[in-house]
């Protein structure tokens, strides 16, 4: 017994008690210490697998993460992450930072992060955009600060250039589009102009043809002129007129403008209200214009529907936020197109300019809310309209 709690004592669990010699009781007293020895062998190992699969983790991710000891400054743990985010080659107690780069070092360890911040440091002449968070935690007595950055420079750089690829790809194909008949048809009316100037008597000019011709090119130019400026009214919306509403009054105003309109078409118009009194901080005005352009949206997919209907509805979510859902049993949208609907001039109508979603995005997204689709192909559509939940002080 004493032999067994001394190894207890010291962690020493590789100890092996004789089970086959010596009394019945006894052999079953060492074997009972062995079970124990073994299970707590096997623990210990199962933890020391987890730390180290943890450790290779944390030093593969691109998250930067240190943890070091608030009073001596000893660093506890570091990933090569977070020394190669801020230049520094090797750090055993943060005082290095301290020493050859104050700014930084105030920037990242005197300052509590206590929620996610982006701040900007200055690394090697350079600003780099840093998300930065800290915690502070307890080991026995002593208190320890972990912090994680993040280099998000790259990613927004990466992102940037993604969007510009897509949205230069677009306007380049539309702009081909409307460029490439204009000029065909300038050409072919110049070269007939050029043989009535030298051959007058053999090349006389169709008036009616070269007004055709002209007329033909305006409307490309104007249809062009026309896409440009859908284009720039991406980022014409900046500034927010905000006011309380009841959404009971804003689906009135909805239904007034919109029901003769749908009523022509043969559309049912329905509003699903579960509470009376919601009310929202909004631009009604630009609210109701993302809700007449997804009401439009469900019109185009419900052409040729049996019993075509358009539901507005509203409702909190779980957390409190205000809901306004537009729901259609129309044609749907394909999975394989329902993660671009948001790309600017993304469009499946022949006729259609592509700006009407990115629109409601941004309006949304001016709202500090969120705009979400689902769709089922042959079912219908469901946009879900997300606002920000009022505070207590805010509602009347």
């Amino acid at each position: 017994m004493d032999d067994f709690f001394e190894s207890v004592k010291y962690r020493d669990f590789s100890r092996w008690f004789n089970e086959k010699s010596g009394a019945e009781d006894l052999r079953e007293l060492h074997k009972g210490f062995n079970e124990v020895n073994k299970t707590i062998h096997e623990i210990n190992k199962e933890k020391e697998a987890q730390h180290l699969y943890l450790k290779k983790i944390l030093e593969l991710i691109n998250t930067g993460i240190i943890a070091y000891n608030i009073d001596s400054g000893e660093v506890l743990w570091i990933n090569d992450s977070f020394k190669k985010n801020l230049n520094i080659p090797s750090l055993k107690n943060i005082q290095f930072v301290k020493n050859r780069k104050p700014d930084l070092f105030d920037s990242v360890f005197v300052k509590n992060h206590t929620s996610e911040n982006s701040i900007t440091v200055d690394i090697e002449n350079e600003k780099t955009k840093l998300l930065i968070a800290s915690s502070i935690f307890q080991i026995k007595e002593h208190s320890y600060k972990l912090i994680v950055i993040q280099n998000i420079d790259s990613t927004l750089t990466q992102n940037e250039t993604e969007a510009w690829k897509k949205l230069l790809s677009v306007m380049t194909h539309e702009i081909m589009n409307s460029i490439a008949p204009i000029s065909s048809l300038a050409e072919t009316l110049q070269s007939k102009v050029q043989q009535s100037i030298e051959h007058p008597e053999n090349h006389q000019i169709d008036m009616n043809d070269l007004d055709t011709g002209i007329e033909s090119i305006k409307k490309r130019s104007e249809g062009l002129l026309k896409f440009a400026k859908t284009y720039r009214s991406l980022n014409k919306i900046t500034k927010l007129n905000l006011s309380k509403i009841l959404v009971v009054e804003l689906f009135e105003n909805i239904k007034t403008l919109m029901l003769p309109s749908l009523e022509s078409k043969g559309i049912a118009l329905h509003f699903e209200i579960e509470n009376f009194n919601l009310e929202i901080e909004i631009d009604s005005y630009l609210i109701e214009q993302v809700l007449i352009n997804l009401i439009l949206n469900s019109v185009e997919a419900c052409k040729g529907i049996e019993s075509p209907k358009i539901i507005l509805s509203t409702q909190k979510s779980i957390d409190g936020q205000p809901i306004i859902r537009i729901k259609d049993n129309g044609k749907g949208i394909p999975n394989e197109i329902i993660d671009d609907v948001f790309i600017p001039f993304f469009s499946t109508k022949k006729s259609g300019g592509g700006i009407g979603l990115s629109l409601c995005k941004q309006i949304m997204h001016l709202h500090k809310g969120r705009i979400q689709v689902k769709s089922i192909e042959e079912k219908g559509t469901i946009v879900s309209l997300i606002f920000h939940k009022l505070k207590k002080e805010e509602s009347y």
